[in-house]
C-alpha cells in the first residue's frame, strides 16, 4: 500500500472540498444584509396608488371586451397572446411569463342548430319558438361569435310535456307542487327562476319529481328592480333588456369534471363521462324574461303563493298547461338542446416576479380571462385592473426601484366560466409547492359591479392588511374619504376584539377562483371588488351578468364612467399585493380567527338543544378549551412580533414566525373531513346546508341527527365535532412555539 499516495489523495481532496464550499459560500447570490431586514416601503405605496392610471385601464378593457371570449374559442386564445406577449415582452418589467395548457372538458351548444323552447300545439305545429338571440341593441350583440344561450353540461334532448311554474327550482319548491292534488309534475316541463338554488341544483332537483325538461329564466324582480318594460333597461339604465339570457355552467363541482385531484394532461387518466354526478339530467334551456312572460302568463291552474311572484306583469299561476283562452290552450311545451362534449386545450397565462430576499415564498394574485360573451365586467373589469397593477410594478422593476421581498405570481386562469377550471388544474398539478410556499392569493374576478363602495370577501387573517390598504386609497367621489370610511357605512359589524365598529369582511363560498386555492389548499384567500348600494338595488348581482350586453359600451355608461372605480379596486388590491410581499412579517393577523372560532362556537351553543346533547353524552366544552388555547396562542404570537417589529431580529427567527402565520390557514384543513365534497377540505368554510352558522360539519350532523334521531347520525355530530376540535388545536399548536411540542 503507498501510503503517500493516500496522504496525498487525502490532502487533495480536502483542498477540492474547501474551493467548492468557497465557491459555494460566494457564488450564491444573497441578498444584502440591509435588505434582509428592511420592512415594507409606505413611500414606494404611495407612488405605486399615484401611478394607477383609470385612464390606461379604460384602454386594457376596451380592448379586452372587443370580442367575444369564451374559453378555448378564436377570442380566447386571441387575449392568451395578447396578454403573455405583454408579460413576456422584457420592455414590460416583469421577469417570466408563460402558457400553460390543460385539456379539459367541456360543454358547447350547436352552431348551426341553436337550443329553443316551442309551444307546440295539438298537431305540432309551432305556435311560438324562444328567441335564438339577443335583441341587437348595439353592434356587439350582432358579432357573429356571440354564443347561443345554453346551459353547459346540460344533455341533449326533445323532451316536451305541459308545462308548470316552480318558483326557483328549489327541492321545496317541487315538494309544494307534488302537495298540490291537481298537479301531476311526472312528464311535465317546469319553468324557473334564478336564484334560491345553482343552476345544476334546480334541475336535479326536478329530476326527483318526474320533471323531463327544465327552462331557466331570469325575473326583473330579482335583477331589475322589477323593471321590465324596454324603456327602463339597456340602454337607457343599467338594467337588463328584456331578451337578455343568462348563460351559465350548470355543475355543483368545481375543477376538471373527467380528472379530480389530478391535473388535466394527456397522461392523466379521466374517468367516463357518465360517472359524473352534479350536472344537469335533463335536457335545460335559459330564455330572456320576454320570452318567459309569454309562458308564464298564459298557465292556468291555481295562483303560485305570493313569495313566488315575480314581476312580469301578470298573476303567476303553477300549472299544468295554459288557461282555455288562451292561444296555446292544450298545447305542449318542448325544450330542444343540442349541446355536445368535448375535451379541449384550455390555458392560463402565468406571470411572474422573483423575490429578492424570500423567492421560495408566493404571493399570488389572479383573476380569470373566459367570459360567456364579450364579458366586460365579468371577467374583464379584473383583468383590466390586474394589467394596471402589472404595469405599474414592471415599470418600477425595470427602472431597478424595486424589486419584492417574496415572489409574485400572476395568474390569468382559462375556463372559469365552466367551473373554475384553469386554477382548479394549476392547484392540482403544483400541489405541494403551493402548499408549502404560499403566502396568501388575491383574487379580484369581477372588480366593479357599481360605484358605491369596496366588498372585501376573505378568511379572517387577511382582514387587518385590507383594512390598512382600505385606509390609505381614497374613494372615488372625494378625496377627503378613504376607502376604509366608505366601506364602514355600507357593511360593518361590531366586534369585540376591536372594541369597535369595523367594515364587515365577507366569507368566501366557491364562486371564483380563489376556491381551489382556499377550500383544497388551505391558503388564506381574499377577493376584492366595488359593488352597489344594497339599500337602492335588490339586484342579485350586476343586471348583464352573462349576458350578450356586458359590453364596454354597458361597463363605459352604466357601472362605472370615467373608471375612477376600477382605479379604486387597482389600488387598494396593488396596496395589499405590495404589503403582503414586502412586509417583513407577514401582514397576517391570526387573532382575528379567534372571534370567528368563538362566534362558530356561540351559535353552536345557542342552538343545539342542550338537553339532546346531553342525553348523547355529547359535551361541547372540548371544542370551547380548544379554541380559548387558539387565542392564548394568538396573542402570545402578536406579543412576540409586536416585541420584534422593529429590532434587527435574526432572519431565521422572522423566516419561522412568517411559517407559523402563513401556515395557520393550512391547519384547518382536513381531507378525509368531507369524502362526499369534492376539494372540500376546510374545516370552517366547506358548504353547509344547515343555517346555523358553525363548523359545518358539525352543523349538518346535527341538523340531520336532530331530525332523524338516529343513533348513527348522533354518531356522525360526534365525528364532526371531533374534526371541529382536532384542527382548532391543531391551528393553535401551529402558532405555539415552534421549537417545542
Amino acid at each position: 500500500m503507498n501510503w503517500w499516495k493516500i496522504v496525498g489523495g487525502v490532502f487533495g481532496g480536502a483542498v477540492i472540498l474547501a474551493i467548492g464550499l468557497l465557491i459555494g459560500h460566494f457564488g450564491i447570490s444573497k441578498a444584502p444584509a440591509d435588505e434582509v431586514s428592511q420592512d415594507v416601503d409606505e413611500d414606494f405605496i404611495s407612488t405605486f396608488i399615484k401611478e394607477v392610471d383609470n385612464k390606461k385601464i379604460e384602454d386594457n378593457l376596451r380592448k379586452l371586451s372587443v370580442k367575444p371570449h369564451m374559453a378555448t374559442t378564436a377570442g380566447d386564445d386571441n387575449l392568451v397572446k395578447m396578454i403573455y406577449d405583454l408579460w413576456n415582452d422584457k420592455s414590460f418589467g416583469l421577469d417570466e411569463a408563460k402558457v400553460q395548457y390543460y385539456n379539459v372538458f367541456l360543454s358547447f351548444p350547436n352552431k348551426n342548430n341553436p337550443n329553443n323552447v316551442q309551444v307546440l300545439s295539438t298537431a305540432s305545429t309551432a305556435l311560438f319558438t324562444s328567441r335564438l338571440t339577443e335583441e341587437g341593441i348595439t353592434k356587439d350583440q350582432n358579432d357573429t361569435d356571440v354564443v347561443k344561450p345554453y346551459a353547459a353540461y346540460a344533455p341533449s334532448g326533445n323532451p316536451k310535456g305541459k308545462l308548470v311554474y316552480a318558483n326557483q327550482g328549489k327541492l321545496s319548491d317541487f315538494q309544494y307542487l307534488a302537495n298540490d292534488e291537481s298537479i301531476d309534475l311526472n312528464g311535465t316541463i317546469a319553468i324557473v327562476r334564478y336564484g334560491g338554488a345553482g343552476r345544476s341544483a334546480k334541475v336535479i332537483n326536478a329530476a326527483q319529481f318526474g320533471v323531463v325538461g327544465v327552462i331557466v329564466y331570469t325575473d326583473p324582480k330579482d335583477i331589475n328592480d322589477g323593471k321590465a318594460d324596454p324603456s327602463d333597461t339597456y340602454p337607457h339604465s343599467w338594467y337588463m333588456p328584456p331578451s337578455g339570457v343568462e348563460r351559465g355552467s350548470y355543475t355543483e363541482d368545481f375543477g376538471d369534471l373527467l380528472t379530480p385531484y389530478y391535473p388535466a394532461k394527456n397522461y392523466t387518466y379521466r374517468r367516463n363521462a357518465r360517472s359524473i354526478v352534479g350536472i344537469p339530467p335533463l335536457p335545460t334551456q335559459p330564455i330572456g324574461f320576454e320570452d318567459a312572460k309569454t309562458l308564464i302568463c298564459n298557465l292556468k291552474g291555481n295562483a303560485a303563493p305570493s313569495s313566488w311572484q315575480g314581476s312580469l306583469g301578470c298573476s303567476y299561476n303553477l300549472g299544468p298547461g295554459f288557461k282555455e283562452n288562451s292561444l296555446y290552450n292544450g298545447s305542449d311545451v318542448k325544450v330542444n338542446v343540442y349541446n355536445t362534449e368535448e375535451v379541449k386545450p384550455s390555458a392560463n397565462v402565468m406571470g411572474f416576479i422573483r423575490g429578492s430576499v424570500e423567492p421560495d415564498r408566493y404571493v399570488m394574485y389572479g383573476n380569470h380571462r373566459d367570459s360567456w360573451v364579450h364579458g366586460a365586467i365579468d371577467p374583464s373589469s379584473g383583468t383590466a385592473v390586474m394589467l394596471e397593477i402589472t404595469r405599474v410594478l414592471g415599470t418600477k422593476l425595470k427602472q431597478g426601484k424595486w424589486r419584492p421581498r417574496r415572489s409574485i405570481i400572476f395568474g390569468s386562469w382559462g375556463a372559469e366560466e365552466f367551473g373554475l377550471i384553469g386554477s382548479t388544474e394549476f392547484a392540482e398539478e403544483y400541489y405541494n409547492k403551493l402548499r408549502d410556499r404560499t403566502v396568501a392569493y388575491i383574487n379580484v374576478d369581477i372588480s366593479v359591479f357599481a360605484n358605491a363602495t369596496l366588498r372585501a370577501q376573505g378568511t379572517p387573517p387577511v382582514q387587518d392588511v385590507i383594512f390598512t390598504a382600505a385606509k390609505q386609497v381614497q374613494t372615488p367621489l372625494s378625496s377627503s374619504v378613504s376607502v376604509y370610511d366608505n366601506w364602514i357605512r355600507y357593511f360593518n359589524r361590531s366586534s369585540e376584539l376591536y372594541g369597535k365598529t369595523i367594515p364587515q369582511l365577507g366569507t368566501l363560498g366557491a364562486g371564483s377562483d380563489y376556491a381551489p386555492f382556499l377550500h383544497y389548499l388551505g391558503i388564506s384567500c381574499m377577493d376584492l371588488a366595488y359593488t352597489y348600494d344594497r339599500s337602492k338595488t335588490s339586484a342579485r348581482i350586476y343586471p348583464a351578468y352573462h349576458t350578450a350586453f356586458d359590453t364596454f359600451d354597458y361597463a363605459a355608461k352604466h357601472i362605472d364612467p370615467g373608471f375612477t372605480s376600477h382605479q379604486t379596486v387597482a389600488r387598494t388590491a396593488g396596496n395589499v399585493l405590495i404589503r403582503l410581499a414586502d412586509s417583513r412579517i407577514v401582514p397576517l393577523r391570526p387573532r382575528d380567527y379567534g372571534e370567528t372560532l368563538e362566534t362558530y362556537y356561540k351559535n353552536a351553543e345557542t342552538n343545539f338543544n342542550k338537553n339532546d346533547l346531553s342525553a348523547k353524552q355529547i359535551s361541547l366544552e372540548p371544542l370551547k378549551k380548544a379554541i380559548e388555547r387558539f387565542n392564548a396562542a394568538s396573542d402570545a404570537l402578536m406579543k412576540l412580533i409586536n416585541e420584534i417589529k422593529n429590532s434587527k431580529e435574526e432572519p431565521l427567527i422572522i423566516r419561522m414566525i412568517n411559517d407559523q402565520l402563513m401556515l395557520l390557514e393550512r391547519a384547518f384543513i382536513d381531507h378525509y373531513a368531507f369524502p362526499n365534497q369534492l376539494y372540500y377540505s376546510h374545516v370552517i368554510w366547506a358548504s353547509r346546508s344547515s343555517s346555523v352558522v358553525t363548523f359545518p360539519g358539525l352543523a349538518d350532523a346535527y341538523l340531520l341527527a336532530s331530525t332523524t334521531h338516529l343513533e348513527e347520525h348522533w354518531d356522525q355530530v360526534r365525528h364532526h365535532l371531533t374534526i371541529a376540535i382536532h384542527s382548532v388545536e391543531h391551528a393553535a399548536s401551529t402558532l405555539e412555539t415552534a421549537a417545542s411540542l
